[in-house]
């Protein structure tokens, strides 16, 4: 199958070095650029426990002070692993299921709910975690550590690739990245080569962006289930 990925390529070579493995022809289109966001360098003794949904919140967050025995809630696999790497051990993952994640938190025996959690997270955000934790009785602090900008544009290569090979799927992670990639789909007027693919969406409020422009194959996963979800 033609598989089109839209994530940025640090976060989408793992799967796609999968994918080839298996014999599917991988067509990489980002359509968000990822840069830091402006805030206040964090001060660890501020806070009980960390909570990262993405990889890049990972990526561009900045200490005063720092505390590598932090507890840290990350939402899959790939984003803890970007947290161990920059040396904390306690380390908890949802698995890719941010409800899975929320009942992770809440379940902790060792959160103390008078105390601060932080939330890092990018501007654009496919779930309200902060919200639904605060609902609970938890003290979040949401703080943006990236800011991610839609792509206008399309080079001449990808509109070749496209052109040549309509996506069977296609693999999207927020709801700026759908967005983003609708409107280049409307721009360079490839909606007769994608709108008949199966698009698959990591939340609801991602798929109800397709669904809004009419798309109509549409389908939620989990992170980390693309492959068995491409399977079936």
């Amino acid at each position: 199958m033609n598989i089109l990925t839209t994530r940025p390529l640090i976060d989408a070579e793992d799967l796609m070095e999968k994918l080839f493995g298996m014999g599917h022809k991988i067509m990489h289109i980002p359509t968000l650029k990822i840069s830091p966001a402006k805030f206040e360098p964090i001060n660890s003794s501020k806070y009980e426990a960390y909570v990262f949904t993405s990889a890049n919140a990972v990526r561009n967050i900045k200490f005063s002070k720092e505390d590598k025995n932090k507890l840290c809630f990350c939402v899959g696999s790939i984003t803890e692993k970007k947290v161990r790497q920059i040396g904390y051990v306690k380390t908890i993952s949802g698995g890719g299921n941010v409800n899975a994640l929320k009942n992770l938190i809440l379940n902790s025996d060792e959160i103390d709910k008078d105390k601060i959690i932080a939330y890092f997270c990018g501007d654009n955000i496919s779930s309200d975690l902060d919200d639904d934790l605060k609902k609970e009785g938890l003290r979040v602090e949401k703080i943006t550590t990236y800011i991610s900008e839609k792509i206008k544009e399309l080079n001449d290569q990808s509109h070749k690739i496209i052109n040549n090979y309509p996506p069977d799927i296609i693999l999207v992670y927020s709801k700026r990245s759908a967005e983003s990639f609708i409107e280049l789909v409307k721009k360079y007027s490839l909606s007769g080569l994608m709108t008949g693919s199966r698009v698959m969406c990591i939340s609801e409020k991602v798929l109800n962006v397709f669904r809004q422009a009419g798309w109509k194959k549409l389908e939620t996963f989990e992170a980390g289930d693309e492959l068995l979800k491409i399977g079936k």
